[in-house]
């Protein structure tokens, strides 16, 4: 059977896919979340279903690349919004502070050093909130579930691909949740 939705098989129980992720996620993300979903269900799903709309008055649709599009583009916006919608029901939202501010847990600003003396500074986040650039680590990744419930000065060692790798943590630090920053 072929198609343009079918891909390879992958076993279950092997694929990264699969595992379970927390749900839970820092009171900035959320407000980030919420605010994408509003922006498409009030701004950007009307705009698409006017230009939907107009291009079908045209005439023939099977040859109207601008009814095309915009029906593809109005399609992705709604799976979108009903992704947003039930990832932010299953979502719990993370607005205090932990009780030990000293350890390593979720939404903590650390940072490492490592065997040759470069510093590395990472947040711990939740999945959905994750940013390769700002260095921001899901809860879920191996060096976040491998600092979590440490101390400053703990020596902390990471399998990677290119072998193991061992940090020291020499800062832990926790950003106020009722006052979020960008």
């Amino acid at each position: 059977m072929k198609g343009r939705n079918m891909t390879r098989w992958r076993d279950p129980a092997k694929d990264p896919r699969q595992e379970p992720k927390s749900n839970l996620i820092t009171a900035e993300g959320a407000a980030r979340l919420r605010g994408i979903l509003d922006h498409l269900s009030r701004i950007k799903r009307p705009a698409l279903s006017a230009k939907v709309g107009e291009a079908a008055a045209l005439g023939d649709r099977s040859e109207n690349a601008d009814y095309t599009y915009n029906k593809k583009e109005l399609n992705r916006v709604i799976a979108r919004i009903r992704y947003l919608t039930k990832r932010l029901d299953e979502l719990q939202v993370v607005d205090r502070l932990p009780a030990k501010t000293d350890k390593i847990y979720f939404g903590a600003f650390v940072t490492l050093e490592d065997e040759e003396g470069e510093e590395i500074h990472i947040r711990i986040v939740g999945h959905d909130e994750t940013d390769t650039a700002r260095r921001w680590i899901s809860i879920d990744a191996p060096l976040a579930k491998a600092l979590l419930g440490k101390s400053l000065d703990d020596d902390v060692t990471v399998k990677a691909p290119a072998g193991d790798t061992t940090y020291v943590i020499t800062d832990i630090a926790y950003r106020d949740p009722v006052k979020p920053a960008r």
